[in-house]
């Protein structure tokens, strides 16, 4: 009798002997992909032919994982949940390939990897194998949100996913190696932003099997109590499932899998039915099984299941060496496959009927494949927002703060849809947006202090309370990643603690777009400020634009660096970028008192062109320039600007043409990026000979090497030289060479006959050196620097 002609008891011996036997299923999968290219169910004699060269991956963690799977697929069919699995786990890639396989996903997705013997040998062979799939979970697998090629995200990935979607349930699987990160540690804090009226669940399940590589992993060394200390301390209940019997750990999980499933439920329904918005204990799972559970207990003489032994391939078996493949096969059958799998390689019905199906399937969740979820935002028109910029120069005003007006409105447009979140590490209203707190609060469910805090509530469309950059870019990655909208704004230099991670967003997107079942998901939007060049009062160890050269370096389709000089085109780059798609946008933006240069129309072209040469602060008139400047950044334009009104009024017949660039990539060459200029282009803007003198925002060589395949290659640039102190505004781009002063004079001294204009570069010399004993003296900059301000080239 089957289950399903019976009332269906989830508790019941021959419920957990149909669980065991899929368990074991997966496991035999698992392995079978370490090693074997043929003879899939071992219906022969294991011959060379039917093993890899070369077996890669890791087995120690996947019996445990395919273990936790198997009682997750349990509770989604007995309560009906939405749920999905991330895998934090580092080399655990079999895991999501082997249950997906088996309930039939992967072959929905992939319709060559059939659900028999011919796809059973695909499915191996394309394991760790040249044009096949990683030994991790990547977007090539079904189900997965989550790339575990770098540790420390798995939580912060989970949270984000579950924000906003209040039945889901994300079921987090954390390495005991990957615990011992420090934005893992970080992201247990994640339980102080998770609201549950209005956002989902997460269940950490922390899977403790002892050991990493080489070494023991620490938290599997504590005592109960400790653990207990550890977790209700961080806010969480922790539940235990301990053992290597699967006799007693298949009750036992099913049981605490129950408990903490019905405490989620209890949690959400007070808090929905009451608006009862105390933070809760919300569970977790702490799952103690062996290292390498059910493979060989020992090899050569020492331990291997339970011990770091087990770490990768346990047994030394590949096609030139055969000599142990009778252990290979003992090992394989001790899964009893003829149990398990039909004549044709499929998996026995009386088993699978057990499994979720449909859109249940953690494999098929459609929260997985987001892209076909999104919904754009509603935009307000940014002009409403621009600055009347009429007069170049003449208005001062904070580009972040203007920023901050719109993304108030942003917020009030799309508060019914709950599809757009700033996250940030307690830096919002420092980064000048705080005119969000206007109609939204920072989300926060601890205890909230009268009159001393500001803006908090538990429920809000601003995460900034935690000060951990991984945690936001978590967050926010796990948000994008499930098809939601936002950004995460940070001061400049310590985006670099994230710019791994970002780096592994990236190879997420480079991968996604080449499978072409995976929709496109919103871009990933970070926002740099507190900048190098306005670094004054924290001084070296807050100046690092390195951020652009990193990402420069990456493939251009996914990567977009905008470097807006004014309100107005940081409003029209916003424009561009919010319901953008399947990128990376770096924006570096000033967020204190600057000069406003370009009109709402200017502003729009830089964004969609990526630059423009600006009438308004060119004397060529349209012919062949002699010099021309140009500059990319907020401090760089300034600077250009004021070197080019020093150049005019002592040479006024001398040609300048000025370009500002904001989409700075752009500058690409064909070559490399079809986005990019041609040559022809490129030339039309700068010449091919004249000199260039650009001051730029970053480090120089980014600057070279998008001029590197160009025809001028007389180019002058002035950018971050690694020079920083607690100095004044000024001074710091003083020590960069970065100077109105600096550039006017490389710009004669690049001149023919240089040395007529020697005077000049000489009195730009006087007034450096005036300027470096007045601020030594003063404390403050030049009063012609300060009170400076453009005037109309006549």
């Amino acid at each position: 009798m089957t289950l399903t002609t019976q009332v269906l008891d989830y508790s019941s011996k021959a419920y957990l002997d149909k669980l065991d036997a899929y368990w074991r299923a997966t496991n035999y999968i698992s392995v079978g992909q370490l090693y074997l290219k043929g003879n899939p169910l071992l219906k022969e004699p294991l011959q060379d032919a039917h093993v890899k060269v070369k077996p890669i991956g890791h087995w120690g963690t996947i019996p445990g994982q395919n273990f936790i799977y198997a009682h997750l697929n349990r509770v989604i069919t007995k309560y009906d949940l939405d749920m999905f699995y991330i895998e934090g786990p580092g080399h655990g890639g079999q895991v999501m390939v082997s249950n997906s396989y088996l309930d039939g996903s992967y072959t929905e997705i992939y319709p060559q990897i059939t659900r028999d013997i011919p796809g059973l040998i695909k499915l191996f062979k394309q394991f760790s194998f040249p044009g096949g799939v990683a030994s991790h979970a990547a977007p090539e697998t079904p189900g997965s949100i989550h790339e575990g090629g770098e540790l420390g995200y798995a939580l912060s990935h989970g949270v984000g996913a579950i924000l906003d979607n209040p039945e889901l349930i994300s079921a987090v699987v954390i390495g005991d190696g990957e615990a011992e990160t420090g934005p893992l540690a970080a992201s247990w804090f994640s339980n102080r932003f998770i609201n549950p009226i209005t956002d989902g669940a997460v269940l950490p399940i922390l899977h403790l099997n002892g050991f990493k590589i080489s070494n023991p992993t620490i938290l599997s060394r504590q005592t109960r109590e400790e653990m207990d200390a550890y977790f209700t301390g961080m806010g969480w209940e922790p539940h235990y499932v301990e053992g290597s019997d699967p006799e007693l750990m298949h009750p036992q999980m099913a049981k605490v899998l129950d408990t903490v499933i019905d405490k989620i439920k209890a949690i959400q329904k007070n808090a929905r039915e009451n608006n009862n918005t105390t933070r809760p204990l919300w569970p977790m799972i702490v799952c103690r099984t062996p290292k390498g559970w059910t493979g060989p207990m020992e090899w050569d003489g020492v331990p291997n299941t339970g011990s770091f032994r087990a770490h990768q391939v346990p047994i030394p078996v590949d096609q030139k060496n055969m000599q142990h493949a009778p252990a290979l096969m003992e090992w394989m059958n001790s899964y009893r496959p003829q149990e398990l799998f039909n004549d044709q390689g499929r998996l026995l019905p009386e088993i699978e009927e057990i499994l979720p199906t449909g859109n249940r399937r953690m494999g098929k969740n459609p929260v997985t494949d987001a892209g076909r979820l999104v919904k754009d935002l509603k935009l307000p028109d940014f002009t409403k927002f621009a600055l009347d910029n009429s007069k170049p120069g003449q208005i001062i005003a904070q580009d972040m703060l203007v920023l901050g007006k719109y993304m108030k409105e942003v917020i009030e447009l799309n508060e019914a849809q709950r599809n757009f979140r700033i996250f940030g590490p307690d830096e919002t209203m420092s980064n000048r947006l705080g005119p969000v707190f206007e109609v939204t609060k920072r989300q926060w469910m601890d205890a909230i202090q009268e009159p001393q805090d500001e803006f908090l509530a538990p429920y809000g469309r601003v995460i900034d309370s935690q000060l951990s950059e991984h945690q936001a870019e978590g967050l926010l990655e796990g948000y994008v990643l499930t098809g939601r909208h936002g950004f995460f704004a940070s001061y400049e230099a310590f985006l670099r603690v994230v710019d791994s991670m970002i780096t592994q967003h990236f190879k997420w997107l480079r991968k996604a777009t080449d499978q072409g079942w995976r929709a496109d998901i919103p871009s990933l939007n970070v926002v740099a400020t507190s900048t190098v060049f306005q670094q004054d009062h924290n001084g070296y160890t807050h100046q690092d634009p390195g951020l652009l050269g990193h990402l420069a370096d990456k493939k251009p389709e996914f990567i977009r660096e905008y470097l807006p000089a004014d309100a107005n085109s940081l409003l029209a780059v916003f424009d561009k970028v919010l319901n953008d798609r399947q990128k990376i946008n770096l924006i570096v933006s000033s967020k204190h008192p600057r000069p406003q240069w370009f009109s709402a129309e200017e502003a729009s072209v830089l964004v969609e062109k990526g630059l423009k040469i600006i009438d308004w602060a060119s004397t060529d008139k349209g012919q062949e320039p002699d010099v021309v400047f140009a500059s990319a950044g907020t401090e760089p334009t300034i600077e250009s600007l004021a070197a080019i009104s020093i150049l005019h009024e002592k040479l006024p017949e001398l040609k300048i043409r000025y370009i500002n660039i904001v989409d700075l990539l752009k500058l690409r060459s064909q070559k490399l990026d079809p986005r990019g200029l041609s040559d022809e282009k490129f030339d039309s803007y700068f010449t091919a000979d004249k000199p260039v003198i650009f001051a730029f925002h970053g480090y120089e060589g980014l600057i070279k090497d998008l001029f590197f395949d160009r025809h001028n290659h007389n180019l002058h640039v002035h950018g971050y030289r690694e020079n920083g102190d607690i100095t004044t505004p000024f001074d710091m781009r003083v020590l960069n060479q970065m100077d109105r002063f600096d550039l006017a004079k490389e710009a004669v001294l690049s001149l023919p006959n240089a040395a007529q204009y020697k005077a000049i570069a000489d009195e730009m010399d006087a007034i450096i050196k005036k300027h470096h004993q007045f601020i030594r003296e003063e404390g403050y900059d030049l009063p012609e620097v300060e009170s400076w301000k453009w005037t109309d080239l006549k």
